[in-house]
């Protein structure tokens, strides 16, 4: 099980793939930072500009706010040591509608073009049910299964029993998660268990709060001690390959649910 900075370091080369602007950083700030401080590979790929994230869309019409997003997650990334990014160009929210074929083919050029050792993305479930996140996860399952170099792996997000537990007030007052959600992983399957450092803490709440669009109404509320503590663990558990090298077709979610 992958723990500290060291161990994060052997990862070796990171792709992870998305679906909003502030997935990454909430996900996987942490470990991204700590990657780029070791001196690895780190790309970003997002699915959508996040352009529907808003409780005020007549304050922030689509337009305006993935513009907005747009400039946020390159604040985000640079903070977290991040240089390459990909916006794939799909429409918030309608990633279960658009080609999927189309949608695997643009991942598997990506990953072939980045030859990544570790894909990071959701797992099936998607952490918070989202459907967009759903998707991205089977898209980007598909695509890992496909043309992943030998040895690759792909890791999904993933969320601790106790981190629910601890929480579930912030939930029912902020409604993180859509209902029958979060569905925790246990603890002999994960991969990696982060417990960030101060340091790497703060600088993954300095991240989040470039995002502010989507930040700034936690961050008020729980002050940024209280904000560092719920974003300060990071967990993932792992995904093996099928037995055979690709699959007759991109697997669905709830394929996946059975299968990993």
């Amino acid at each position: 099980m992958i723990r500290n900075a060291a161990e994060v370091s052997g990862l070796g080369t990171i792709l992870g793939i998305w679906a909003h602007p502030d997935d990454e950083a909430y996900l996987s700030g942490g470990l991204m930072a700590l990657a780029t401080d070791a001196g690895s590979r780190v790309v970003c790929a997002t699915a959508t500009r996040g352009e529907l994230g808003t409780p005020d869309p007549a304050l922030w019409p689509p337009q305006r706010l993935a513009a907005e997003r747009t400039t946020e997650l390159a604040r985000c990334l640079h903070v977290l040591g991040v240089t390459e990014h990909h916006w794939l160009g799909h429409a918030d929210g309608g990633c279960a509608a658009a080609d999927e074929q189309r949608a695997v083919d643009e991942l598997c050029a990506l990953i072939e073009q980045i030859r990544p050792d570790t894909v990071l993305t959701f797992g099936p479930d998607g952490i918070t049910g989202h459907p967009d996140h759903r998707t991205v996860s089977a898209w980007a399952t598909a695509a890992f299964d496909r043309v992943a170099a030998p040895g690759a792996r792909l890791l999904y997000a993933a969320i601790a029993e106790r981190h629910v537990a601890r929480w579930a007030w912030l939930d029912e007052r902020f409604g993180v998660y859509l209902p029958g959600y979060p569905i925790t992983a246990p603890a002999d399957r994960m991969a990696v268990e982060l417990d960030l450092d101060p340091r790497t803490a703060a600088r993954k709440v300095r991240a989040l709060a470039a995002q502010a669009t989507q930040t700034a109404g936690l961050l008020t509320e729980l002050g940024e001690d209280g904000y560092a503590a719920w974003v300060g663990q990071e967990w993932f558990v792992e995904c093996p390959r099928p037995a055979i090298a690709t699959r007759p077709a991109p697997p669905v979610a709830a394929d996946l649910e059975e299968t990993c």
